[in-house]
């Protein structure tokens, strides 16, 4: 059976198949086993590593728990941040004044080229420099700052991106019937484009969750992946259990995330379709009596 899209495989194609799944299968297992055979040899397996994380709560209430406070705190604050200016700027791109438009996107496309890393790092000199924030504070300070700047400035460009990825009829069309620009942006451009726009923005918010990791490893922050660091040379040097846990606990937020997003981009899908109006049988009887009327006059 064929489709529009591709030709229904033959025969000889779906043994084909099978055997490149079969040949994927047993090189993805023998990678496995040499993965286990690797961290069985160094120790790395045995329970006393593993310990901490599976009894009691010591290692979670002392190290986890305040790290991923901390994580969430700063991508909190970026997100809530980011997302506004991000919003901003990718609009003012778009704008018809070139006063407007040119420094908007010399500011975008400075941020976008300079590493979020070195952004954290002028942040913090600037804060300890020019301001009275405490040392306590900084770090937590200039994370959020390279993390604001960079990532507002990718999401300026995503947003005008789907902004402009939608047909030129619609501005025009909203234009024709009296609308101002700012209200064809408004009520027309940006309902439409969001929808566009949401799985690039989930991946960027991603990106910041996980870029909050940077700040631990030059800036001291004390986020969720520096306080495995100090937690694995409590325990004994089980680096390997102590990041792994960690790994887990970040896939698991990220994965809430796009979950999230999924639900909520499936959501705003339907809500479109069921915008039509609904008619009712009298309704439907009206209209077509008058279109009959109208024909015969």
């Amino acid at each position: 059976m064929s489709s529009v899209l591709y030709d229904a495989q033959g025969p000889r194609a779906k043994r084909r198949n099978i055997l490149y799944t079969a040949g994927f299968l047993v090189v993805l297992a023998a990678v496995l086993w040499w993965v286990y055979k690797a961290l069985d040899d160094k120790g790395q397996l045995e329970w006393a590593l593993w310990k901490p994380f599976f009894s009691g709560t010591e290692a979670y209430s002392t190290y986890i728990w305040p790290g991923l406070q901390n994580t969430l705190k700063a991508a909190a604050l970026s997100m809530v941040i980011a997302l506004p200016l991000g919003a901003v700027l990718g609009i003012a791109r778009l704008s018809d004044h070139a006063w407007i438009r040119v420094p908007v996107a010399m500011v975008v496309e400075f941020f976008r080229a300079i590493p979020v890393l070195v952004l954290m790092i002028f942040g913090l000199a600037l804060f300890a420099e020019y301001t009275d924030v405490s040392s306590d504070d900084r770090p937590l300070y200039a994370v959020v700052t390279g993390l604001v700047l960079y990532n507002a400035s990718v999401l300026a460009e995503i947003v005008r991106a789907g902004i402009l990825a939608l047909p030129q009829g619609q501005s025009e069309a909203a234009m024709a019937i009296g609308l101002r620009k700012n209200q064809v942006m408004r009520l027309i451009l940006l309902p439409q484009s969001v929808t566009a726009m949401l799985p690039a923005i989930v991946s960027q918010l991603v990106v910041i969750v996980k870029d909050t990791a940077l700040g631990g490893a030059v800036l001291t922050f004390p986020e969720l992946l520096a306080s495995a660091n100090t937690m694995s040379g409590y325990y004994g040097a089980n680096t390997i259990a102590s990041f792994t846990v960690v790994a887990v606990i970040f896939v698991l937020i990220n994965f809430s995330l796009t979950s999230f997003a999924s639900w909520l981009e499936g959501r705003l899908r339907r809500r479109k379709k069921s915008t039509g109006a609904v008619l009712g049988v009298q309704d439907t009887a009206d209209i077509a009596g008058a279109a009959g009327t109208g024909t015969a006059a």
